[in-house]
């Protein structure tokens, strides 16, 4: 393991713990990523302006870190970009077939014990598990 970060790692965790409960507890809402940044694009009367703050806190915490730690933020891309588009578009059907993604169910679903968001971590860890398998084993990794 090269890349493993355990302190890192623990303090990301805690501290999405805490926004998590934090948004729930404060306002009332999941900080499901993928549903707080569908609810800018089909607005609702008086729910637009603290989603555009809180996606705006992603990007920001996202300079932030270019910012003073730019070594974190670098990736290699091992995949084409057709194959990144593709990838994309599936994740973004599968968020919304299962009404949320991993940040919605995975960290806000399963720390509310919600059998609906257990059912569905199940179900795209294991399709995420599954397609990695046959991308990188079956069809040699070269897409």
């Amino acid at each position: 393991m090269e890349n493993f970060t355990p302190i890192q790692s623990l303090i990301g965790g805690l501290l999405i713990g805490l926004a998590s409960v934090s948004m729930l507890y404060f306002v009332g809402r999941i900080a499901g990523i993928s549903g707080i940044f569908g609810g800018i694009l089909q607005a609702k009367h008086g729910e637009t302006q603290w989603r555009i703050i809180f996606v705006l806190g992603l990007l920001a915490g996202g300079l932030f870190m270019q910012f003073f730690q730019p070594e974190l933020l670098e990736f290699k891309m091992e995949r084409s970009n057709v194959a990144i588009i593709i990838a994309g578009v599936l994740v973004g059907v599968g968020a919304r077939l299962g009404n949320g993604c991993t940040s919605g169910h995975g960290v806000c679903g399963i720390g509310r014990m919600s059998p609906r968001s257990m059912i569905a971590v199940v179900t795209f860890m294991t399709s995420g598990a599954a397609t990695a398998y046959v991308v990188n084993h079956l069809l040699g990794g070269n897409i």
